[in-house]
């Protein structure tokens, strides 16, 4: 029998495990390697639910340990991300049925996005959630400005990778 506690993280786990999939699926090229990331997650953010005060949205709190679970684990294991997996995951992305002109600059982002660094990435992603800068620096740890200037820095250099790339 689970006790209240336990009911309590699984149901937020249940409604946000989404967040864990989108930050194992920018961080761990390989299907084995988001499977053993989301079990290291998961397991983290258990360590870390009594402590939970709840003064922010759990969302955003998942966000932080999340992130820094991808970011801890990657370094201990030194791996580098290679686009070259990224390409053959991305040409697995099923296409959208709407007819945006942008439709198919969204697998050049993500592969864009890829070569950032790791503190980037995390930025990226959670601006391409929707996320607001409070809610970004609050889940990476920066001030609101250092958020905002970071995002213009990397908007910027994404813009160039993209146009180097179309030459």
């Amino acid at each position: 029998m689970r006790t209240a506690e336990e009911q309590s993280f699984l149901k937020q786990l249940e409604e946000h495990q989404g967040i864990l999939h989108r930050v194992c699926r920018l961080y761990a090229p390989a299907q084995e390697q988001r499977r053993d990331l989301f079990q290291e997650m998961v397991l983290q953010l258990w360590r870390a639910w009594p402590g939970f005060r709840r003064e922010a949205k759990v969302s955003t709190w998942m966000y932080q340990i999340a992130l820094n679970t991808a970011i801890s684990t990657l370094r201990k294991e030194q791996r580098s991300i290679r686009p070259s997996v990224w390409t053959d995951t991305l040409s697995q992305v099923p296409e959208r049925t709407d007819e945006s002109p942008y439709q198919e600059d969204v697998p050049r982002l993500y592969q864009a996005i890829m070569q950032l660094n790791d503190v980037e990435k995390a930025i990226a992603l959670l601006y391409l959630e929707d996320l607001s800068y409070e809610e970004i620096a609050a889940i990476t740890g920066l001030t609101v400005g250092t958020a905002r200037v970071k995002m213009n820095r990397i908007r910027e250099k994404l813009r160039n990778m993209l146009q180097s790339e179309k030459l």
